[in-house]
C-alpha cells in the first residue's frame, strides 16, 4: 500500500507540473507542441539523473524510485500527448513536421537522459 501511495502522490505532482507547463506554452493549431517536447526532454534528463543516483543508492533508493521515477516523472512526461500531436500533424498533412517531431523528440529525450546520467555520475 505504501508503494501505491508513493506512486499516486508523485503522479499527482508530475501531472500538475505537466499541466502548468502546458499552460505556460499553449499549443497552437499548426505549431510545434513545445510543452510536450520540453516535458519529455526534461523528464529524460531528470530520469537520467535519478537512474545514476539510484545505481549508487542501491536498494535504499526504492522509495525515491517509486515517488520520483514512477510517480513524478511518469506523470510529467507524456507519450499519449506526443502520439496525439503527431497524429494531428499527419491528419493536417504536415508529414515532414510530424517526422521531425518524432525523431527530434526521441533523440532529445535520449540525449537528456544520458546528459543527466553523466552529470549525476560526475557529482556523486
Amino acid at each position: 500500500m505504501k508503494s501505491t501511495l508513493l506512486v499516486m502522490i508523485g503522479g499527482a505532482v508530475g501531472a500538475a507540473l505537466r499541466f502548468q507547463l502546458a499552460r505556460l506554452l499553449p499549443a497552437t493549431a499548426e505549431g510545434w507542441p513545445w510543452a510536450t517536447f520540453l516535458a519529455n526532454f526534461a523528464g529524460g534528463f531528470a530520469m537520467g539523473m535519478l537512474a545514476a543516483w539510484l545505481l549508487k543508492a542501491g536498494s535504499h533508493g526504492e522509495t525515491m524510485r517509486l515517488l520520483m521515477g514512477v510517480g513524478v516523472l511518469g506523470g510529467f512526461t507524456t507519450f499519449s500527448a506526443f502520439s496525439l500531436e503527431m497524429a494531428q500533424m499527419i491528419e493536417r498533412g504536415s508529414i515532414g513536421l510530424a517526422l521531425g517531431y518524432a525523431v527530434s523528440s526521441v533523440l532529445l529525450a535520449l540525449i537528456g537522459l544520458f546528459a543527466g546520467m553523466a552529470i549525476m555520475k560526475a557529482t556523486i
